[in-house]
């Protein structure tokens, strides 16, 4: 059964054909400031080796702690990959705060799905599992925000509580609440590309 779980090696093979597919699609250009994009950019073809995972893996990880050196405007941000088994379908980020830019374009929360994996309830799933971690992180409620056409990426905020505040900077923005009132449980649904804004 599909799970969040701490980044891990045993998931190497698959994550490798994952980033093959987002590669495929276009991610990891210069251009692509999300999370994925930047870290193919920066680790492809490289971490097909057990030894540079292994790091990547650890460097992850280590982003979640405040004391972690990071490019400037970045925060903490604690990261979950999606699995099932050892089958890695995707990945979701919580960062620790906001930042004016954040709050204008990034939100709290960033998510992808590998395209293998996408229109099967995935992105639902992941972003209503990891609101009770953003809970215990203090934030609530939490921001997230999608391209204006990615009509998947919207039904799936909507889909776990998100009201709607505003179109700014290219970015729809919805609010979400994390703690236990936050409503009705969200139903799942699918997404056009499942992809909610994953940049920094």
């Amino acid at each position: 059964m599909p799970q969040l779980i701490r980044p891990d090696v045993r998931v190497h093979a698959s994550f490798v054909e994952a980033m093959e597919e987002l590669r495929a699609e276009g991610r990891g250009v210069p251009e692509d400031d999300s999370m994925v994009g930047r870290d193919i950019l920066r680790y492809h073809p490289r971490w097909r080796d057990a030894q540079v995972f292994a790091g990547y893996v650890e460097s992850v990880l280590a982003d979640a702690h405040e004391d972690t050196p990071r490019p400037e405007g970045h925060v903490p941000s604690t990261t979950l990959w999606y699995v099932d088994g050892d089958t890695y379908l995707g990945r979701i980020a919580v960062r620790h705060r906001a930042t004016p830019r954040l709050l204008e374009w990034g939100g709290h929360i960033g998510y992808d799905v590998r395209p293998s994996a996408r229109r099967r309830g995935y992105a639902t799933a992941m972003l209503r599992a990891v609101l009770p971690v953003a809970a215990g992180l203090g934030l609530d409620p939490v921001l997230v925000t999608c391209d204006p056409d990615n009509t998947g990426s919207r039904k799936v905020i909507e889909a776990c509580g998100g009201a709607f505040e505003d179109e700014r900077s290219g970015k729809l923005r919805f609010w979400i609440r994390t703690g236990p009132d936050r409503g009705p449980e969200p139903r799942p649904d699918t997404e056009r590309n499942g992809t909610a804004d994953a940049g920094r």
